[in-house]
C-alpha cells in the first residue's frame, strides 16, 4: 500500500521558517515525481513546488519562488520543502503528492497523496 506521510507543519510567526518532510512507502520513489500542492481556507488546491524524477527540474508557483525550495532523498523516500521568509499568506495545510507522467505542476497528473499538515503563520 503506498503511503504518504507528512511533517513539520506548525505554527511560526511572519518571517520565519519551516521544514516539511515527506516520507513515502509502497512505491519506487526515485521513479516519481514528487509535488507539493497547499489548501488555504476558503480556497482551492493550488500548486506550491515540485521536482521530476529524474532530477531534470524543479518547479515552483510564482508565490513561492525565491523563498520555498523542494529537494529530495531517494536512498531515504523523503521529499522536503524548506520554507523561508513565511508570510501569512502562506498558511494552509500543505500536501505532498507523487505522480508518474503527466506534467509536475497540475494536480491532475499526481497519483498518490498524503493527507496534509497544517502551517500557520501568525502576523
Amino acid at each position: 500500500q503506498v503511503q504518504l506521510v507528512e511533517s513539520g507543519g506548525g505554527l511560526v510567526q511572519a518571517g520565519g521558517s519551516l521544514r516539511l518532510s515527506c516520507a513515502a512507502s509502497g512505491l519506487a520513489f526515485s521513479r516519481y515525481t514528487m509535488g507539493w500542492f497547499r489548501q488555504a481556507p476558503g480556497k482551492e488546491r493550488e500548486f506550491v513546488a515540485a521536482l521530476h524524477y529524474s532530477g531534470g527540474g524543479t518547479y515552483y508557483a510564482d508565490s513561492v519562488k525565491g523563498r520555498f525550495t523542494i529537494s529530495r532523498d531517494n536512498a531515504k523516500n523523503t521529499v522536503f520543502l524548506e520554507m523561508n521568509s513565511l508570510n501569512p499568506e502562506d498558511t494552509a495545510v500543505y500536501y505532498c503528492a507523487a505522480g508518474y507522467g503527466g506534467l509536475p505542476t497540475s494536480a491532475y497528473d499526481y497519483r498518490y497523496w498524503g493527507q496534509g499538515t497544517q502551517v500557520t503563520v501568525s502576523s
